[in-house]
Order: structure tokens, then C-alpha cells, then sequence
């Protein structure tokens, strides 16, 4: 498995983020896919060891296009030079919540946990009253030293606390949020050396298990939308 082959595409898609140059170097896009296949398979083989409900995903499965859909961005470029994805216990959907990663160039790859979109209003009010009911149960996570010392919780927010909550709960900073999430950003460097970055991200992803669970049991018996 070769990060450098994976950098080295996405580094030249992002110099030449055009349909001309992307449908001209198809066998670069698919030998970096492969690479980047190679990659999901082996951090499911390591977060299976403490996490075994993720272990039936097919990497194929667990990653989004390189496609940006521009129908409402300034933005018009047509592709998003990074590569994604999603393993959880049921593959990339947003919820139930897992394990994320992007390996985008130039400092832009990150780990991360959670639940980062913010449009499901019904995710949003579960996971608010059950922090409301379960508030003690979530600093514990979240004050652990061990997790403190590589993440902070992040989320699009509102200003104040929303209507119908208690406004001096002890977690009220956290019911305004609509998301909660977790981001570990990654070097370029800190890709290069498969086996420690492999190691490094089983490791930082063990440490975010807890976070995830919590949110997960929020999330019990949510239904994603049907489109």
C-alpha cells in the first residue's frame, strides 16, 4: 500500500481540477483507489479487534466519490481532491456514527468520530435529551484524560441554548450544539510510514469508541430518511 501514490494524485487532481485532466489519467485514479481500498481494509482488521461490528464492510463501500456536487457553491470545480471515507456498523451513512478519515494534501487529512451532519433534526433532538438525561455519563467521556489529550468535541452550534431546555443544565453548552463530532488533524508526513499512521489511527480511533457509543445509543432507532 503506497501513500505516496495517493498524495501524489490527489496533490496533481487538485493542480488540475478539470474533467479533461481527470478522464485522462483514469489508470492514476483507480491504481490510488486500490491504494486507498488497501488502506480501509486494514484499519477495519484493527478497529475489528476492539470493535467488531464494523468487520463485514467492504472498503469499496465505505467511500464517497471524488465528485463535488456544485449546483450551490461558488465553487465550481468539479472534484473534491481527497479521499473519504465512513466505517461503521452500517457502512457510510452518517449515522449510526463510526469512524472517519480524509487524506487530503497539504495538512488537510484528519481522523475523526462522531456525527457530523447537522440537517437530521430527529438525530439532533435525540442525542440533546439524551445528554439532558445522561449528562454525567458524557463528561466522563469527554473529560478522560486520555481523550482530552487528542480531542476536543466540535459541531455546528447555535447561540443559545434552543427552546425547551434547561438553560442552567450542567451540559447546556452542549445542547446548543446540532452536531457533535471529533477531528484529529493529519500531516502529510504522518502518512508516509503505512504501519505507524495504521497503528497511530487504530490507536486514536480506540480512544474515541466510548464517544461514538454514547452517541450511538442516543441514536438507537433512528431512521435515516428516505430519499
Amino acid at each position: 500500500m503506497n501513500m505516496n501514490l495517493i498524495l501524489k494524485y490527489l496533490t496533481d487532481l487538485s493542480q488540475n481540477n478539470n474533467r479533461e485532466w481527470y478522464h485522462a489519467h483514469k489508470a492514476e485514479n483507480k491504481e490510488a483507489n486500490t491504494q486507498f481500498e488497501e488502506l480501509i481494509q486494514k484499519l477495519i482488521l484493527g478497529i475489528g479487534e476492539f470493535d467488531s461490528s464494523i468487520l463485514h464492510n467492504q472498503p469499496k463501500a465505505l467511500t464517497f466519490k471524488l465528485v463535488r456536487d456544485t449546483r450551490f457553491s461558488h465553487d465550481k470545480s468539479p472534484y473534491n481532491p481527497a479521499f473519504r471515507a465512513h466505517i461503521s456498523s452500517k457502512g457510510k451513512l452518517p449515522i449510526p456514527v463510526g469512524y472517519y478519515l480524509m487524506i487530503k494534501p497539504n495538512g488537510q487529512s484528519f481522523l475523526g468520530g462522531g456525527l457530523f451532519a447537522s440537517m437530521f433534526k430527529d438525530a439532533t433532538t435525540r442525542i440533546r435529551g439524551y445528554i439532558t438525561e445522561h449528562g454525567e455519563e458524557f463528561e466522563k467521556i469527554i473529560h478522560a484524560p486520555e481523550f482530552q489529550k487528542y480531542f476536543t468535541v466540535q459541531g455546528t452550534s447555535l447561540k443559545n441554548v434552543p427552546v425547551g431546555y434547561d438553560k442552567e443544565h450542567p451540559q447546556a453548552e452542549y445542547l446548543k450544539f446540532k452536531s457533535w463530532y471529533l477531528e484529529y488533524p493529519l500531516k502529510d508526513e504522518d502518512l508516509l510510514d503505512e504501519q505507524i499512521f495504521i497503528t497511530e489511527a487504530i490507536k486514536l480511533f480506540r480512544i474515541m469508541k466510548p464517544f461514538n457509543d454514547y452517541l450511538n445509543q442516543a441514536l438507537d432507532g433512528f431512521q435515516m430518511p428516505t430519499r
